[in-house]
């Protein structure tokens, strides 16, 4: 896939991109993440990307002559989805991860200042994406947030099958299991027996019903939504989990 982004901070971006996962996918032609200068397409000699908000009032406002020429300068594609990353957006969910990684071209628009002109979110953006119930300085944190939730999720992106990609939090609609490694024992705390039992049947039992019992006590509005059997019901009932009557 290939994903677009436009900010007036390009700078930011080179070491998030070389590093890790992300950069691993990238260097190896999974994914390929092209950052656009925004004040490529401003056509004064300060190059000016903002002015005042019609009306008065603090802060500057993103003008919409040069991120509409930014967008328009990438040849998209046809249903390419152009996202602007703003408080204002529907929240980023693993779901939402899932659906815009599995498109070939993603645009995503950095906000600054007090937000953008409302004809960019009108006419040139066909989303608007918030990363979470909190206001941050600009799109660009929200941005590499997006790049790793997609690009992650490509198949081959994590170099071992992708096989760990069903047992993530969130994604099998529930928060992951409680993971363990070497030493055995550190300070007096040791590891659940059946993850050393070798019995697959049993840990694989032990896994889910720890993954039930996470999602229970951190977030248990996730268990109306999560594809639940007969026993995952019955264990959740016994540590006083109530459905909702809808389901």
């Amino acid at each position: 896939m290939r994903i677009h982004v436009i900010t007036i901070f390009p700078e930011l971006f080179p070491a998030f991109l070389d590093a890790g996962i992300v950069g691993r996918a990238i260097r190896s032609g999974l994914a390929a993440v092209d950052i656009h200068d925004l004040r490529v397409f401003t056509h004064d000699r300060h190059r000016t990307v903002d002015d005042a908000p019609f009306g008065g009032g603090p802060g500057m406002v993103m003008r919409p002559e040069p991120l509409s020429e930014a967008i328009d300068s990438l040849s998209l594609g046809l249903g390419a989805p152009v996202v602007l990353l703003t408080p204002q957006g529907k929240q980023l969910t693993q779901r939402e991860a899932e659906r815009l990684s599995a498109q070939p071209e993603v645009a995503m628009i950095c906000g600054r200042y007090e937000g953008v002109d409302e004809r960019i979110r009108t006419n040139v953006a066909t989303e608007e994406i918030s990363i979470g119930d909190y206001v941050l300085t600009g799109g660009e944190l929200p941005a590499q947030v997006m790049i790793d939730a997609m690009i992650r999720l490509l198949p081959g992106a994590l170099g071992h099958g992708d096989v760990a990609l069903v047992d993530d939090s969130h994604t099998s609609g529930l928060l992951q299991y409680p993971q363990y490694t070497r030493p055995a024992d550190y300070q007096g705390q040791g590891v659940p027996d059946v993850l050393v039992s070798g019995d697959h049947a049993a840990i694989a039992a032990w896994r889910r019903q720890e993954a039930l019992r996470r999602t229970f006590e951190r977030r248990p509005d996730l268990l109306e939504k999560a594809p639940l059997t007969t026993w995952d019901e019955l264990l959740l009932r016994q540590l006083g989990w109530v459905p909702d009557r809808k389901r």
